[in-house]
């Protein structure tokens, strides 16, 4: 099992470049496969969850090839399944949208219930329900999600929830569907936009991406073309917070401060410096962190995807913080692990309660997902002495050579694999 060890109490500072983002990226590679050509995608992020996508869509028929470790050449022209198995599909969430894309492209998919991180019930009911608005049927059997149209009609469809799955996933199918299909109570995140610029780059005809409101009118066909995947917010929001819980001094670099605003002013309310330019943001924490209260929402509200990372650094602020999760259930799993680490956190129901500033010291302790992963390694960062974080393969799965990029910030991390380790 790989661990990182940390040996924390050092201060974050210097400069730290982002990578493409995580979520766009997963978005927009099954997107590539609806075009009759060869599309190039760059900026991606060299992370697991990416390697697993590409080798499922290498067992649908498509060529892959990468320039280099950010840029994917995606030849979708012989495309000649649309069927991904359990064994493929369980190592990632984001293969549901091959639903989407195989619906729209062929007018028929087979894809295994997703897998990816478990922090409580993610229904695809949406999904779902817009795929059948359209004219499919739908049937799930022997763990497997089977979509079948003669033709794809295009409606309206008003999402019960604003989910960003269902609003990318119905957007795939109904650009290569008949007449035009509006999607109201849409997913507003830069990724969702980011999916529809680059399916419009291909051709789509796409508008009102990033309100609530989008209308897909269907077209023939799709061309390929090259795209640049946005920088990933959560990355950049990892390392803020890091500067922050260690009173350190980062500039983060290669990012769309707009996309930062929910953090940025909680930041500022901790009484964390901040300086931003057209493409980063220095943060410069404090002598003494004051604590705030957060709740998440959808986009442009706090994202659910820094929640485990913010509440690790409530837990190091003076005073009584407060941390609302309005997106998942379940999502406060990794309190425990956190505790072993010294932060004072009260769970009730969806609410986390931090005591602080606690006391952090380093420990043995094990990521229950990707971002609670994250907010482990925050923690460890400020923490004194040495913590070892099991089960780091979570954390690869969204975030590029963490331990090198800590490094280069003066922290001492290191990636260990220990065998027969539980």
């Amino acid at each position: 099992m790989e661990h990182l060890v940390i040996n924390g109490g050092k201060p974050l500072c210097g400069k730290v470049s982002i990578n493409g983002a995580k979520n766009a990226a997963l978005a927009v590679i099954p997107a590539a496969l609806m075009a009759t050509s060869t599309n190039v995608i760059e900026n991606l992020p060299d992370i697991e969850d990416i390697k697993n996508l590409v080798d499922i869509i290498k067992k649908l028929g498509a060529t892959c090839e990468f320039d280099n470790k950010h840029t994917l050449r995606i030849d979708s022209t012989n495309i000649n399944k649309y069927h991904a198995s359990y064994e493929s599909a369980r190592k990632i969430r984001a293969s549901y949208y091959l639903l989407g894309a195989m619906l729209g492209r062929f007018k028929k998919a087979e894809v295994a219930l997703p897998g990816g991180c478990n922090f409580g019930n993610r229904p695809i009911d949406q999904h779902i329900k817009g795929f059948e608005a359209m004219g499919a049927k739908v049937c799930i059997e022997h763990g497997m999600i089977k979509l079948h149209a003669d033709r794809l009609i295009g409606t309206t469809i008003y999402l019960d929830v604003v989910s960003v799955g269902a609003t990318v996933n119905i957007m795939l199918a109904a650009t290569l569907a008949e007449g035009t299909t509006i999607i109201e109570n849409a997913a507003k995140e830069p990724h969702v936009v980011d999916a529809a610029n680059f399916l419009n780059m291909m051709g789509a005809k796409i508008k009102g991406a990033g309100t609530d409101v989008m209308r897909i009118v269907g077209v023939d066909e799709l061309h390929g073309g090259e795209y640049t995947i946005i920088p990933d917010q959560i990355e950049a929001g990892t390392y803020m917070i890091g500067a922050a819980i260690t009173g350190g001094d980062v500039t983060v670099q290669n990012i769309i401060p707009k996309h930062m605003d929910p953090l940025t002013a909680k930041l500022s309310e901790m009484k964390c410096k901040i300086e931003e330019g057209d493409d980063y943001i220095r943060v410069i924490g404090p002598d003494v962190l004051t604590s705030t209260n957060v709740k998440t929402m959808a986009y442009p509200g706090f994202p659910t995807d820094l929640q485990p990372q913010m509440t690790a650094l409530l837990s190091a602020a003076s005073g009584t913080g407060f941390i609302t999760e309005n997106v998942w259930e379940s999502r406060f799993q990794y309190v425990n692990e956190l505790k072993r680490l010294g932060c004072n956190i009260t769970v009730e129901g969806k609410i986390a309660i931090t005591e602080g500033p606690s006391i952090l010291t380093g420990a043995e302790v094990n990521a229950t997902d990707l971002r609670a992963g994250a907010a482990l390694v925050v923690a460890a960062l400020a923490a004194k002495g040495s913590t070892t974080i099991g089960n780091a393969r979570y954390i690869s799965r969204g975030y590029e050579d963490i331990e090198g990029k800590l490094n280069a910030l003066g922290a001492d991390v290191k990636r260990v694999v220990i065998e027969n380790s539980k």
